[in-house]
């Protein structure tokens, strides 16, 4: 029997998901705001005196996740040609912030 877990992260990994919920949902939506989220987390331990490395380790942490998110919408198919470009500026942006 699969759990919920389990079908959500076999789907993606299986390039199961629709394009659209992969791309809108899972990387603008939920994968931005992760991004952000350990960025400014990030920016707060820099702030306070904390180690570099840790906080790197912190703006660092989603890297797999999103680089999951990508090879997933890469494996979909069909989808828009633009998709993939978005993805992978996105995948390059979030890097960064």
């Amino acid at each position: 029997m699969k759990t919920g877990a389990t079908g959500y992260w076999s789907r993606r990994w299986q390039g199961q998901a629709p394009w659209r919920t992969l791309f809108w949902r899972d990387i603008v939506a939920v994968g931005s705001a992760i991004n952000l989220f350990t960025g400014f987390v990030a920016l707060f331990l820099i702030s306070q005196g904390q180690p570099v490395g840790w906080a790197l380790a912190v703006h660092f942490a989603p890297v797999p996740y999103n680089a999951f998110l990508v090879r997933s919408l890469w494996l979909t198919r069909p989808k828009p040609g633009w998709a993939m470009a978005g993805a992978g500026a996105w995948f390059a942006g979030m890097l960064v912030v």
